[in-house]
């Protein structure tokens, strides 16, 4: 069975990762891009790894560029996405490493840090659409001014809105959406519908998931949990107003009972279900996880906007890939030449077939904005998005015995929010001091 979005962020983090990473530090000699015919013209086998959870979106381009071309086959190995990180390290540290990774651009930082992947600053820079590129994940493909990577698809988070249900509590998507207190207030009064209608929808138990949707309010506020370059992080817990205001509307919607009653133990496997079900109006989440499984009149009504902070501005996760070469590589020149495939605009055009969005704003065309009005918001305002750059990501975040999910359950359905933020920052310092960052 295909692993969905929800259900990858809502899995174990690679907590052991640094163990199989730190192998990784005696790399092959670094592939050379500036050589003449590098990326042209190129010929045989590319060997591609890619997250299990993608398969269907890296298997469509690759049709795409067999059908295209005959010099050229690429052959993807799918990895179960909680297994990618290890299985990648141990794969380079043995020299046995792919042609090209497809990465969750949160742990290719993991691999850049550790100098395994080749420099693409030149072939980067000389795209004719770089400008146009998502700088949130170009962020994290990045070390000291040079790109170790490059985007290869969107997984961005957002408010999805019923703007039927809005409607009837007499509000527009817009003054539900602009602030907590529109947040709030549209879900008393869309909770006051009746019976099994409620305001708003979270993943109470799925650690990755609510981490996916809830750092934006705090972005939005130009806050963030994570302060100090790799190396020399910590926490920005205690005294971080955007994140306690964020925690105290997340526990005013639990304590009012306008969320459903199985979001606390909700780990991401039936997230979306609610909203499919018409039963939710307000739903941070990713269009991967809405889209596939909703009934047709449900997007019919359905808006989406980015999500907001306490008193406004606006931000969402920049989640996705990253295309890495591998130092060492066999036939990395081939590899780059399928990347730049992947990389026209006619192939980003298509990702939300799979469930994905771009990685380029000018992918929003009139014929996209037509096909595609719900994955419209992160492309129209692309330097919106953001993910932290920390190499303990996972086991801070993505872990369900991490700091995060734990001060998140302390909070909302403890309601012990200062406790919480004291806990949460002796988590964060403890992670963030044991060499993962």
């Amino acid at each position: 069975m295909e692993l969905t979005r929800a259900r990858f962020l809502s899995l174990l983090g690679a907590g052991a990762a640094g163990a199989f990473l730190g192998g990784c530090a005696k790399s092959p000699p670094p592939i050379d891009v500036t050589e003449p015919g590098f990326g042209r013209d190129a010929s045989g086998t590319v060997s591609m790894w890619c997250r299990g959870g993608i398969q269907r979106s890296a298997q469509l381009l690759i049709d795409l560029f067999h059908a295209a071309q005959d010099r050229i086959r690429v052959d993807l190995t799918p990895v179960q996405d909680g297994q990618y990180v290890t299985k990648l390290a141990t794969a380079i540290r043995g020299g046995r490493m792919p042609d090209l990774v497809d990465i969750d651009d949160i742990n290719s930082a993991l691999f850049i840090h550790r100098g395994v992947f080749a420099d693409l600053t030149p072939l980067i820079e000389e795209l004719p659409f770089r400008d146009q590129l998502s700088p949130g994940h170009l962020a994290l493909a990045e070390q000291d001014g040079r790109y170790y990577g490059v985007p290869s698809l969107a997984d961005n988070s957002a408010m999805w809105c019923n703007a039927e249900l809005l409607d009837r509590a007499g509000f527009t998507v817009d003054d539900a959406t602009g602030s907590f207190e529109g947040y709030l207030e549209a879900a008393r009064a869309v909770s006051a519908l009746g019976p099994d209608t409620y305001g708003w929808m979270f993943p109470g138990n799925g650690s990755g998931a609510l981490a996916f949707v809830t750092q934006p309010h705090i972005w939005a506020a130009g806050a963030d949990l994570i302060d100090g370059p790799i190396g020399r992080q910590r926490g920005s817990i205690e005294g971080n107003d955007a994140l306690r205001r964020t925690l105290q509307l997340l526990r005013t919607l639990w304590e009012e009972e306008l969320v459903p009653p199985h979001a606390e133990a909700e780990d991401g496997a039936r997230w979306p279900a609610p909203y499919h079900q018409g039963k939710v109006a307000l739903m941070p989440i990713g269009y991967g996880v809405v889209v596939p499984d909703a009934p047709p009149a449900l997007l019919d009504h359905t808006e989406v906007r980015l999500l907001s902070g306490p008193d406004g501005g606006q931000s969402f996760f920049d989640g996705g890939n990253n295309f890495c070469l591998p130092n060492g590589a066999q036939n990395p020149s081939a590899a780059w030449e399928f990347v730049r495939f992947c990389l026209e605009l006619e192939q980003q055009t298509r990702l939300p077939e799979s469930g994905y969005i771009p990685i380029r704003s000018d992918a929003a065309t009139p014929a996209f904005r037509e096909r595609y009005p719900l994955a419209l918001p992160s492309l129209l305002q692309i330097d919106a998005g953001y993910a932290p750059l920390t190499l303990a990501y996972n086991r801070i975040f993505n872990q369900s015995d991490g700091p995060w999910l734990a001060m998140f359950r302390r909070a909302v359905f403890g309601g012990d929010v200062d406790g919480a933020l004291a806990e949460a920052q002796r988590g964060f310092d403890d992670i963030l001091r044991q060499g993962d960052a």
